[in-house]
């Protein structure tokens, strides 16, 4: 595994537990149809669970797969974040980075989920 999967996983660990200490931080991308809380609370502790897989050697693999499969499920948060007439996350190019940014986190997922 390489040390940007190690990096990857702390971060997502520490990504997940933030939406537990400050919810109201993630609580303005979440689109208005979906429901804030439960969204806030799968996403921080899939997040948590994802990252902690990835450390561990026996569910690395597995855990891989599933953060690509969750950065898939967090893709509509960033196109529906992009087509707001202002994005809560920067101008519109950084909305446009972050979602193409999204697609190669994607495939990064899947290639090291493929060598492990």
């Amino acid at each position: 595994m390489t040390l940007f999967a190690y990096g990857f996983a702390v971060i997502l660990i520490a990504a997940g537990a933030y939406h537990f200490i400050n919810p109201a931080f993630y609580y303005p991308i979440i689109p208005a149809w979906m429901p804030r809380v439960a969204a806030n609370l799968a996403g921080g502790a899939a997040e948590i669970v994802l990252g902690a897989a990835i450390l561990w050697p026996a569910t690395r693999t597995w855990g891989l797969y599933g953060a690509a499969g969750l950065m898939v499920l967090f893709l509509p948060i960033h196109v529906a974040d992009l087509l707001r007439e202002r994005p809560v996350i920067g101008p519109r190019p950084v909305a446009w980075i972050r979602l193409l940014m999204q697609f190669a986190l994607i495939a990064w997922l899947v290639w090291e989920a493929r060598r492990s």
